[in-house]
């Protein structure tokens, strides 16, 4: 259905990067759940960066399944080139170029949608890591800078020119950050000017949504970011609505119980005690978000501090939640 240079990916159903979100366990974990690709989250440019405790994290692949994308973010050329190589080296397969990131300390470098403003350097960009690496190289983008100033079409253009094999495009501008809805026309005109396969991502966050933007736009496939929060089914959904036509029940209190409790283990184990607890609540406070004692539960759960009692008090959800 989708293909990304040698790599050909049975479903229109992708993750989309997501900084202090898709990590290696949320990567597995998504992939399982019906994602043919996940892509890491942005890892800077500059190597010099990369001894940190954090990039550490973010450059484990160990145990992914194929292909593993990394994304990168700079607004240096050579030294893009020379990330996309040393990423390359480590094991990524396919490597992202993120020109669509609004928050300001991305920006303020001159990074991320910033870019958007000065199509020169963006030009200058992909080239330069096309011609780093033999792997293919997708770029992650914006409809522009803000609404006056949307060159999302430009951009493309610059794109399928410089040899970038994928475009995933998010149907906001930089100005707009996450505010007000998703537009899908400019993702649609972007359709109708490029060749090479075409992503939609931006407010996708059930199946019904996902066909409908599908048809709209004529984008290969689908990006699911925040909905897949506490939700990561939502994959499965998704990709077995677009085969069928036909909706996937609902899962069972039990499995989201199992798929909770194995993501907290995970993150336990990938991160440590010290990291793996404070990271996991959130994403406990995501999944239990619509439960009726949810809120009161992530007070409580907030204040553990250690892994095996987050665990024990999981199970404790669970149970007072099924014998109420």
């Amino acid at each position: 259905m989708l293909r990304i240079g040698p790599y050909n990916l049975d479903t229109q159903v992708a993750l989309a990067p997501m900084a202090g979100v898709t990590d290696r366990p949320f990567r597995q974990l998504c992939r399982k759940m019906g994602a043919g690709l996940v892509v890491s989250e942005m890892v800077t440019s500059d190597p010099s960066l990369w001894h940190t405790r954090k990039s550490s994290f973010r450059l484990n692949h160990e145990g992914e399944a194929e292909p593993r994308a990394v994304q990168i973010a700079g607004g240096d050329p050579d030294m893009m080139a020379t990330a996309a190589k040393l990423n390359a080296e480590n094991g990524a397969q396919i490597i992202d170029i993120n020109m669509g990131c609004p928050a300001k300390k991305v920006c303020n470098k001159a990074a991320g949608s910033a870019l958007l403003r000065d199509e020169g350097l963006v030009a200058e960009i992909l080239s330069a890591v096309v011609e780093a690496v033999e792997l293919p190289v997708t770029l992650k983008t914006r409809t522009g800078w803000c609404h006056d100033t949307r060159n999302a079409i430009r951009i493309a253009r610059l794109a399928q020119d410089s040899g970038i094999a994928m475009l995933t495009l998010h149907g906001r501008t930089r100005a707009d950050a996450y505010r007000g809805a998703a537009e899908y026309d400019s993702i649609r005109a972007v359709r109708q000017e490029i060749e090479i396969p075409l992503i939609a991502n931006g407010d996708i966050n059930s199946p019904e949504k996902a066909k409908e933007v599908l048809d709209y736009t004529g984008a290969d496939a689908v990006m699911i970011g925040r909905a897949a929060q506490g939700r990561p089914w939502l994959l499965r959904e998704i990709d077995h609505y677009l085969r069928t036509g036909k909706q996937l029940p609902a899962p069972e209190r039990s499995e989201v119980y199992d798929i909770l409790k194995q993501h907290v283990l995970a993150l336990h184990q990938f991160y440590g005690e010290l990291m793996g607890v404070r990271i996991a609540r959130k994403h406990v406070g995501w999944y239990l978000a619509a439960e009726p004692e949810g809120k009161a539960f992530r007070k409580v759960f907030n204040q553990i501090d250690e892994a095996q009692i987050q665990l024990q008090a999981i199970d404790q959800f669970f149970a007072d939640a099924h014998a109420a």
